[in-house]
């Protein structure tokens, strides 16, 4: 415990001075949290007697390695980057071990990655025909470029983990340690208590709530879950939906600012668009995400008359705020230093010391053995993803250098045949490959690497198709089209059909397209462009935790509740649909970059097509649909749900869904069986 928390102090203290070298800081995050990876994760070993030897040369090892590699940078330069045998082993070391220990913490995937990347670069790249055909590097090269490159395994990743990511996690194990996590739930229980689903809009809101803390959607599910779960089954929810339900909801903890299970962080560093910005972006697709969720709660507990009981033991949300309310503070503060201006890294640091201060103005006061045990909870936990998120710096060290992400992307391209919609199908199909055995945030980086480009490329092609039929036709994009079409005779300034348009780009060099969509697009267009494709890649990369045959949360979800795992994995990726249809909306709509006056009538006609959407689903609202009801509601889901222009249809869609609604409401109460007076009746 000690040594953890000693760990979690270093590295506060670095982010808090700034300025440490990123090579030295990368190669301590990988020694420090190695060696701890082996105290948690104990090496196997046929002789029992062996086990601590193994461990203490392992460690030893990587110790070893991390240092050398450090002491030995100087050096090498001066050999004009010429391995000794000292470099030699170091390297090796490093690569071998961090593989390992990813390999014992988070499954075989990414190790498997590694191995066939490095071999790919090195040996058997030059033996595949066709366009991935790649000449090879000599091992030398490779394990200079994984150990010293900044797209390495100490590069702009590892910066991620070891600044952001650790801060983070460590402010949410001080929130957990310092008793914010019952606030949260009891805050959920008095909010939804007492209305209709109560039980199950309260796992809902504690998942969501969490989740914008921790970030991690098994842990979120096992944390939350071991209260809502069987709160929600003895209040008449089926076990499996209890569970899917849990699921659903703690996958949305991912999506929920401020922490998005690294994704914030992740994305600011692949885009350069502000930290601030994204969350900003994302809060409101988030809410719409956990309001889907909700509405399938919702119609589940009138269909099985479930959860409508109080949840919580009475006390109300004001009660709550009152008693626990230095507790809410430091959530306050972390937003204020964003807000002012400040980076995540000190918007942390300040949060971290928040946390204890306010403590002190509640019975649980945090002291110093609170403070040590907090400290290593989290190192503890930051083990996993440290480690993962250095050996996904060698996979996409060998996606960067061989080119074979830039290939991927145009291939995938060329698949959709230019059809944004298609290339969005794909990039899900992708996911959920690759989220059979990557964790989510694995899959969002090495998604990104390879689609966002292509998405990006097509998002800023639609704005340059509308900009040419608005007539905002430069003379030199003008010359650029006649390059592609010497018969193109459009004069500057006079609108383009938007078929012609389309043609010519599609017909262009990727290089030529660029500088055009730079002559013609405002720099915020393109910086949007970037930052929804970018959003894109990370919602879709989330559906491994409630999409079969994986479903990482789910299972852990009907660990709890005692339910079949594949039918409950079903049960969330239902409850989750909202996963798939956003990301759409993403591109087609200003959810993400329009202003507060553009968003709030989108999110209510949004909201009310998810709403829709669940009861055609259902196949129940306030009460049974009939034949005619669902398809008239699936007609309207349709409707409030695809993108267009019409502001007609939409107001048309919701005075159908509204009918269906009461309707539906006043059916219900007809099928109610009358009151029994007391005493009275047979």
């Amino acid at each position: 415990m000690l040594a953890a928390a000693a760990i979690s102090l270093l590295h506060l203290a670095a982010n808090a001075i700034g300025g440490v070298d990123e090579l030295r800081m990368g190669a301590a995050h990988l020694a420090m949290l190695g060696a701890l990876a082996l105290c948690v994760h104990p090496v196997d070993a046929r002789m029992p007697r062996l086990r601590w030897l193994a461990r203490g040369a392992l460690a030893a090892a990587l110790i070893g390695g991390c240092v050398a590699v450090v002491v030995f940078e100087d050096a090498l330069y001066a050999r004009g980057l010429a391995f000794g045998t000292a470099d030699w082993v170091a390297c090796a070391l490093v690569v071998l071990l961090a593989t390992e220990l990813t390999r014992r913490t988070s499954g075989v995937v990414i190790p498997l990655l590694v191995v066939l990347g490095l071999a790919y670069a090195t040996a058997w790249g030059a033996r595949v025909p066709g366009a991935f055909a790649f000449p090879g590097l000599s091992w030398e090269t490779m394990l200079f470029r994984s150990v010293y490159s900044g797209d390495g395994m100490f590069g702009g990743i590892a910066r991620i983990s070891w600044s952001y990511v650790f801060l983070f996690v460590l402010f949410g194990a001080f929130l957990v340690r310092s008793g914010a996590a019952d606030l949260i739930m009891a805050l959920a229980r008095a909010a939804a208590g007492r209305i209709t689903g109560g039980t199950g809009l309260v796992a809902v809101g504690a998942s969501g709530l969490m989740g914008s803390v921790t970030g991690s959607a098994v842990a979120n599910t096992v944390a939350t879950g071991s209260v809502t779960i069987p709160l929600m089954k003895r209040s008449g929810f089926p076990a499996r939906f209890a569970a899917g339900t849990e699921a659903a909801a703690s996958t949305g903890g991912q999506l929920m600012p401020p922490v998005m299970g690294a994704g914030a962080f992740l994305m600011a560093n692949f885009t350069g668009i502000a930290y601030l910005e994204i969350i900003a972006a994302a809060l409101v697709p988030a809410l719409l995400y956990f309001f889907a969720v909700g509405c399938h709660v919702r119609i589940a507990a009138l269909r099985h008359g479930a959860g409508s009981e109080p949840a919580g033991d009475g006390e109300p949300a004001l009660a709550v705020i009152r008693r626990q309310w230095p507790l809410l503070m430091p959530l306050g503060v972390l937003v204020a230093v964003l807000v002012l201006g400040y980076t995540p890294v000190m918007a942390g640091i300040a949060g971290i010391f928040a946390v204890v201060v306010c403590s002190w103005l509640t019975p649980r006061r945090m002291g110093p053995i609170a403070v040590i045990e907090a400290l290593a909870n989290g190192a503890r936990l930051m083990v996993p993803t440290a480690l993962l998120l250095i050996a996904v710096g060698l996979v996409v060290n060998v996606i960067t250098t061989t080119g074979a992400g830039n290939t991927l992307s145009l291939m995938i391209g060329d698949w959709a045949g230019g059809s944004l919609l298609l290339t969005i199908v794909l990039v899900a199909l992708a996911s959920l490959v690759l989220g059979m055995g990557l964790p989510v945030t694995a899959a969002y980086i090495v998604l990104a690497a390879i689609t966002a480009p292509t998405l990006q490329a097509l998002l800023g092609q639609a704005e340059v198709v509308s900009a040419l039929a608005r007539g905002e036709l430069t003379e030199s994009v003008r010359e650029a089209l006649r390059l592609v079409d010497p018969g193109f005779a459009v004069a500057a300034g006079e609108p383009v059909a938007p078929g012609v348009a389309r043609a010519l780009l599609d017909a262009m060099q990727p290089e030529l397209a660029r500088s055009v969509m730079a002559e013609l697009l405002d720099p915020g267009v393109l910086t949007a462009t970037l930052l929804i494709a970018h959003m894109i890649v990370f919602w879709l990369s989330q559906d491994s935790n409630v999409t079969p045959p994986v479903s990482l949360a789910a299972f852990a979800a009907a660990g709890i509740a005692g339910s079949r795992p594949m039918a409950t994995g079903l049960t969330a990726w239902k409850l989750a649909k909202a996963l798939y249809i956003l990301p759409v909306l993403f591109a087609y709509t200003p959810l993400l970059t329009g202003t507060w006056h553009a968003l709030l009538p989108l999110a209510v006609v949004i909201g009310a097509g998810l709403w829709a959407f669940a009861a055609t689903v259902e196949g129940h609202l306030e009460g049974p649909l009939g034949a005619v009801a669902r398809s008239a509601c699936a007609l309207a889901a349709l409707a409030l749900l695809c993108p267009h222009a019409w502001w007609w249809l939409d107001g048309a869609a919701l005075l159908v869904f509204a009918a269906i609604v009461v309707t539906s409401r006043r059916d219900a109460g007809r099928d109610q069986p009358a009151a029994v007076p007391p005493g009275g009746g047979r």
